[in-house]
């Protein structure tokens, strides 16, 4: 999720295009070495130029000047104080702040920056400028919930959030002929974003095709389980890659939904020229390495290198997997008796509706690059606090024996609309350790932000893992609390823009309904019928693509 902060070439002209000044134009060999890291830039180090006033007074109101600005807002303006001084680190002359993460000279590795971004905020205060970043706009750090609630609702019908720039490059040039003028929901913006997703939304996040999957999502469950009962020693434990099978479940699942077929993923002794074997292998590749080309080996960017041709097979691979099964689906809805959009599947909704099935392939894709780590490194998460937490476990033990007391039911949505506690350490769980450590907006007008002039262009980041860990927003902020979440604990402070793992507004994470469903599926039929254990050194978090558990997660998996 980090790589969706960086803006890519292509995401920067479009910027510039919409009259947001580039801030630099040097090319010189060294500062495109720099500009693999200038990113994540933000993981700042031990030298520091640490400013010793904290202007945390002046986060108090946010002010957007365009065309319709009002004379007040134009006042607010004029008395902001200037952008060049809202604090923040140093950058060095002509490596600016990216040198901290480069090779050899560097001070810090990318799974540090979850740690520094909280640092930012202990030595600078509510809002941070990161500047220096070698052909790359400023980063700005808000650590203020009102005035990250008021950006969030100040963004105008088409928000600019920054993407993966490989997979914005792959889209917008490499294969441009192939995703046009409608190239899909991630790594888009503007009015070709807008109108792919208004012609998606509806089918995905409408509750009556959610609760479809309910059924399909629990089978693959089982598999899923049975598969864990089939590799665990004879003592429970599971072995140290338990996390690939994790991964092999959120493909399975991901593909059920977006492409209408089981994919295979969790069959035991895939050949390796199979194509579940061959999807694993991609996944895993796009997965591992989109980190490294975007942060370590930047030089696709200018030659194609072998790491970025393999990439790009990958990505081709994927397109041809997901125009297959799609094309099937299409083919079995033709011989439908009924066509009514409460017998029909996401696929078969989506294809009734649209005339060019190149829209099912795009949504498709997007929910498989999209869903498959933050699902499966979630589900990592959430499976080691409750291996390393008893009595929350026992907690959602008994909830779910009064919820469902035949394991062998079948799950239904009133089943999972009375697991409250379940779904309330979850999102404590995502409060706390959020696989997403920050969401992020170019701005695409000056604004006022903390008393600061903020000009467009300046990408603003929203660290959730600090906000959502802040006394002054959450009511004993450092306890992990799941109650906070329940009806019954009115009286918790708990600031609603505090911690947005799927975001707001317009651009709110698309698959979010589903993930929700995937996630609640599996710990009800797994905490139902099962203990989990964790008897090994504590784990830390770091970030990769995400924020999760780093070690391997050697549950013991006991029947009860």
């Amino acid at each position: 999720m980090l790589l969706l902060l960086l803006p890519s070439k292509i995401e920067w002209e479009t910027s510039r295009k919409a009259n947001i000044p580039e801030s630099y134009s040097i090319r010189t060999v060294l500062e495109r070495v720099a500009v693999s890291v200038s990113g994540l830039a933000f993981a700042m180090g031990r030298h520091f130029r640490w400013h010793p006033v904290v202007l945390r007074n002046f986060c108090t109101q946010v002010t957007t000047l365009g065309k319709n600005s009002t004379t007040s807002q134009t006042a607010e303006f004029s008395n902001a104080l200037p952008y060049n001084s809202i604090p923040g680190p140093k950058p060095l002359p002509i490596l600016g702040n990216t040198w901290r993460l480069l090779p050899i000279i560097g001070q810090y590795k990318i799974s540090d920056v979850a740690k520094i971004s909280e640092l930012f905020y202990e030595h600078y205060g509510k809002i941070v400028r990161l500047s220096g970043l070698v052909g790359r706009p400023d980063l700005l750090f808000v650590y203020d919930a009102d005035e990250i609630e008021k950006i969030y609702r100040h963004e105008g019908p088409t928000p600019f959030r920054p993407s993966m720039p490989c997979l914005v490059h792959y889209k917008g040039t490499v294969r441009k002929e192939f995703f046009g003028d409608l190239p899909g929901v991630v790594g888009v913006h503007g009015e070709p974003w807008r109108e792919f997703r208004t012609r998606v939304q509806k089918p995905v996040l409408q509750p009556l095709t959610v609760r479809k999957y309910i059924q399909p999502i629990g089978v693959v469950t089982d598999d899923f389980i049975e598969r864990m009962e089939e590799i665990k020693r004879d003592d429970g434990e599971l072995p140290a890659d338990f996390d690939n099978e994790i991964h092999k479940w959120a493909l399975e699942c991901i593909g059920r939904v977006a492409l209408d077929v089981r994919l295979g993923c969790l069959g035991a002794n895939l050949a390796p020229d199979s194509e579940p074997q061959k999807i694993i292998d991609a996944a895993k590749y796009a997965l591992r390495n989109v980190a490294v080309l975007e942060l370590k080996a930047p030089f696709w960017r200018y030659i194609p290198t072998p790491l970025w041709t393999r990439y790009v097979r990958n990505m081709d691979y994927f397109i041809k997997i997901c125009m297959k099964h799609i094309d099937e689906a299409m083919e079995r809805l033709k011989t439908k008796k009924s066509v009514s959009e409460a017998d029909l599947s996401l696929v078969e909704r989506i294809l009734a509706k649209e005339t060019d099935p190149k829209m099912a392939y795009i949504l498709a894709l997007d929910l498989i690059l999209v869903g498959i780590d933050t699902i499966s490194m979630a589900v990592c998460s959430i499976l080691y606090q409750l291996a390393t937490r008893p009595e929350e476990q026992e907690k959602m033990h008994q909830e779910l024996l009064r919820v469902l007391p035949d394991p062998n039911v079948p799950i239904t949505t009133q089943h999972l609309d009375q697991a409250v506690y379940m779904k309330a350490f979850i999102r404590e769980v995502f409060r706390v350790y959020s696989t997403v450590i920050g969401n992020g907006r170019t701005l695409q007008n000056d604004t006022v932000i903390c008393g600061y002039k903020v000009p467009k262009g300046i990408q603003v980041v929203f660290p959730t893992l600090v906000t959502g860990n802040m006394e002054e927003y959450v009511s004993d902020a450092k306890t992990f609390k799941p109650e906070r979440w329940l009806k019954e604990c009115p009286e918790q402070k708990l600031h609603p823009f505090a911690s947005l793992p799927y975001g707001y507004g317009a651009r709110m994470c698309l698959g979010r309904r589903f993930a929700d469903l995937e996630m609640q599926v599996l710990l009800t039929k797994l905490i139902r019928s099962y203990k989990l254990e964790y008897h090994h050194e504590p784990l830390n978090y770091k970030v990769t693509f995400m924020y999760a558990p780093d070690g391997e997660l050697k549950f013991k998996m006991l029947k009860r």
